[in-house]
């Protein structure tokens, strides 16, 4: 489609902002496809689906993680013309694993501000491509005089704050485990899907010990994949569907690096960046106005950590709502429908097509075999990233 654009609106007054369409790829363990090439895919889906062409496309933001994961400095430069911003204005954002949101967010920027009217985001990361494994690539993080000497590494970082999670709020192992369970059988419907399984509370606690308490089916697997997401100002949405996908509020948050010196049974940094989304979208009660939620799950503690955050449950109550499926693709508040992290994936940034992409494809009605019971009109997508330290949020409505 050619769009029509409408001239004199740039600059002038800020522009609502909707997404129409969205991509991903299938998420796996060393995928053969190179990262110009996964985002390459990505974008066409997005471009596809939105019924544009990359023509038709003002700018392009990237995401993309650590330039160690796809083994290239400048990686951003790097994936330029597989993402489809050759001699466009273009840019890579980069916050860890909070980067799923915060390039969205950014594309966002881009088109409420009159700078473009039609903005392809694409998230992207090759984790394959880090030896021996991604986590070597964190090694180097972290303080030279007080941390490195103990040889940190994230595994074990975050099971002593699923740990003091669990402490703080006499929550037990087994009421953790259900989320890995939900969402692994959530992934079975998605077709991107990396580690689906149907798996028992059994499984969970009885999985091999990486840093207890943290066991292997707690975590998400590291794997390859990207995302794509278009998104468009007011006036180029009405050409193209009759059902735009607005977004309604964004938030983010940086907190300190020292997490030595924080209570981490509550994540600060997620509350503040949803403080600020909600006040944008004008949700003074999340837990009654949002009805489908994609909060960040790289391990399963850290989807109820994360709903406490996001004012969808109250603190160290997330586990009660999730063990009376309330939280289940068929209850009142489902978390996760997509499979999340855990079953269908984490390639960091890439996770994008699991949070914010599977969002719009719920208010969208085109989630398919994932799409929740409940009539929807309010969503939120989230994500983290570093050490218990940045939060970014984005509220989406099929309403105005």
């Amino acid at each position: 489609m050619n769009v029509e654009r409408i001239k004199g609106l740039k600059f002038h007054k800020k522009q609502d902002v909707a997404i129409v369409g969205a991509g991903i790829t299938t998420f796996k363990r060393r995928l053969n496809e190179t990262g110009k090439e996964l985002s390459y895919y990505a974008a066409k889906q997005a471009l596809d689906e939105a019924g544009l062409s990359i023509k038709d496309v003002d700018m392009v933001v990237m995401g993309s993680a650590p330039d160690a994961f796809d083994g290239v400095h400048m990686k951003g430069e790097y994936l330029l013309d597989g993402s489809g911003g050759s001699d466009k204005p273009y840019m890579r954002v980069f916050v860890g694993g909070g980067t799923g949101v915060f390039a969205p967010i950014a594309g966002y920027w881009h088109v409420a501000s009159g700078l473009a009217d039609v903005c392809l985001v694409v998230c992207e990361e090759k984790m394959s491509s880090c030896y021996p494994h991604p986590q070597s690539a964190f090694k180097y993080i972290w303080d030279p005089i007080l941390e490195r000497p103990l040889k940190p590494n994230l595994i074990w970082i975050f099971a002593l704050e699923m740990r003091r999670y669990m402490y703080v709020n006499n929550i037990k192992h087994e009421d953790i485990a259900l989320v890995s369970v939900k969402n692994k059988a959530n992934a079975l419907d998605h077709p991107s899907a990396q580690l689906a399984a149907r798996i028992t509370v059994e499984d969970v606690l009885n999985s091999e010990p990486m840093a207890l308490p943290v066991r292997r089916l707690d975590v998400s697997p590291p794997s390859d994949g990207a995302s794509a997401i278009m998104m468009v100002a007011s006036h180029i949405a009405r050409q193209l569907t009759d059902e735009p996908v607005w977004v309604n509020g964004v938030g983010w948050a940086l907190d300190t690096t020292w997490w030595t010196n924080r209570d981490l049974y509550f994540p600060r940094y997620v509350a503040e960046a949803a403080r600020m989304a909600y006040k944008m979208a004008h949700i003074t009660n999340p837990r009654k106005e949002v009805d489908v939620a994609e909060p960040y799950d790289p391990f399963d503690y850290k989807e109820l950590h994360h709903m406490e955050g996001l004012g969808l449950a109250k603190k160290g109550e997330a586990h009660i709502l999730t063990r009376e499926g309330i939280t289940a693709r068929d209850g009142d508040l489902p978390i996760c429908p997509s499979g999340g992290l855990l079953g269908v994936g984490n390639p960091i940034a890439a996770t994008m097509g699991v949070k914010v992409a599977e969002i719009y494809w719920q208010l969208a009605y085109r989630a398919g075999k994932r799409q929740v019971a409940k009539e929807v009109t309010t969503g939120i997508a989230q994500a983290w990233g570093d050490l218990m330290q940045i939060g970014t949020v984005m509220v989406l409505s099929n309403k105005r």
